[in-house]
């Protein structure tokens, strides 16, 4: 991959953490870009060593923490500072200990440590290293990053708003929402190459981490676990019906569902209730991290270009793609809303103290169009700020007291950060 890629979002608080005493810690999905991000941080600095505990040859030297310690000691040489990289420290028996005892020495070298399971760095690294470290997230591209990629000139669109750039934009943004924001994916320009990029991704996860880092046994019945998540996107996780379905139990269910958070596959989004008795409290709904590894899941035995308005499930699709650019932006807390008597909003943005409806339409909207569900949400909590999704350009209303917004996919994010 190209290390002249342009910077990640997150580059700038990476390079400015660098001057910092404390650990760096940055943990996402494998083939998220990690190993190029670090080497773009590297590329600045003279006295930097890097080290991948995925080869056997990187990970004979930490096999000893005083060897590592004496390489430390054998290349200061009186500098100031040197820098010590190590991708998949998670793959150290007690990574946490290990740096722990070589940050407390106070040597002049500057640790910055990567990781691809939460689990393991979150029971590894960062409770033996509290005090001591900073915990950085890296995902599959956003939109912005996308766009900063392939036309960084769009991302100007929002004060241009003309319809030339419109149309560029959506083209980009039905290509992102069906191949999704694996960088090697996005840097493939081959739609035949893109799909076998997926398959690599999507084959090397189930094969390799589930199968030898996850040490899940049953294969087959996980894989299955993923399809029917892909299929059933947006809708309510029923832990019963889908255990029978796939005839496991409700407990392995339960840990495979984690293994599967705990590699930023997926992601629970619980509902936002505040009468026990009207609202669902309990059953979450499950989304993709990235709505490209979702398509090939689903249709995995037949995954090809369609374009999105001719989908079946481009609903969704956008549902899906939403929900991970809200998590990716960090935008807020992020749940759904339901009744027990089907009333229901996709998602609640809660951002400084305000509680937000966003609602997604997969389609064009001729007239404002409000749902049972969201009015039934409006007059019950009475938010001072309501969203709708759709691909129109709708004049905002006020009803009650929510002022409503009408806005396009890619638009969302950049308004919520103005909120």
């Amino acid at each position: 991959m190209d290390n002249n890629l342009a910077p990640r979002l997150i580059f700038p608080l990476l390079k400015q953490h660098l001057v910092e005493k404390e650990i760096t810690v940055i943990v996402g999905p494998r083939q998220a870009g990690k190993t190029t991000l670090v080497k773009q941080l590297m590329a600045g600095l003279a006295d930097a060593y890097y080290f991948n505990l995925d080869l056997v040859s990187d990970r004979a030297l930490f096999q000893s923490q005083t060897d590592v310690i004496q390489f430390i000691k054998n290349r200061l040489g009186g500098k100031k500072r040197i820098y010590l990289f190590v991708d998949e420290a998670q793959r150290l028996t007690n990574p946490g200990l290990f740096f722990k005892g070589i940050y407390d020495l106070e040597m002049p070298v500057k640790i910055i440590l990567t990781g691809s399971s939460s689990l393991e760095i979150r029971a590894k690294i960062n409770e033996p290293l509290t005090g001591r470290k900073r915990l950085f997230r890296l995902y599959p591209f956003s939109f912005g990053e996308y766009l900063l990629i392939k036309e960084p000139a769009l991302l100007s669109f929002l004060e241009k708003n003309d319809p030339y750039s419109e149309r560029q934009i959506l083209s980009h943004l039905e290509q992102f929402m069906l191949f999704g924001g694996y960088p090697k994916v996005v840097l493939t320009k081959n739609l035949e190459e893109k799909i076998a990029c997926l398959q690599e991704i999507y084959e090397s996860y189930i094969d390799k981490d589930v199968v030898g880092f996850l040490r899940i046994k049953d294969s087959f019945a996980f894989g299955k676990l993923v399809r029917i998540l892909a299929e059933e996107t947006g809708g309510l996780f029923n832990l019963e019906k889908i255990s029978q379905e796939i005839g496991i139990k409700n407990t392995t269910l339960r840990n495979y569902l984690r293994a599967l958070e705990n590699t930023f596959v997926v992601q629970r989004l619980l509902p936002y209730f505040s009468s026990t008795r009207t609202e669902i409290r309990k059953m979450p709904k499950v989304y993709f991290w990235d709505t490209g590894l979702r398509n090939f899941a689903k249709d995995w035995r037949d995954f090809s270009w369609q374009p999105f308005s001719e989908r079946p499930d481009k609903g969704p699709v956008l549902e899906n793609f939403i929900f991970s650019e809200l998590l990716k932006a960090e935008a807020g807390e992020v749940n759904f809303w339901r009744t027990k008597d089907g009333a229901e909003i996709d998602f609640i943005v809660s951002k400084k103290g305000k509680k937000i409806p966003v609602e997604i339409k997969a389609q064009s909207l001729e007239e404002i169009e409000i749902s049972r569900g969201y009015l039934s949400y409006l007059e019950r909590y009475q938010p001072p700020l309501g969203i709708i999704i759709s691909f129109s350009h709708l004049s905002p209303r006020t009803i009650n007291k929510t002022e409503i917004h009408f806005l396009s996919p890619y638009e969302l994010i950049p308004f919520l950060a103005k909120v």
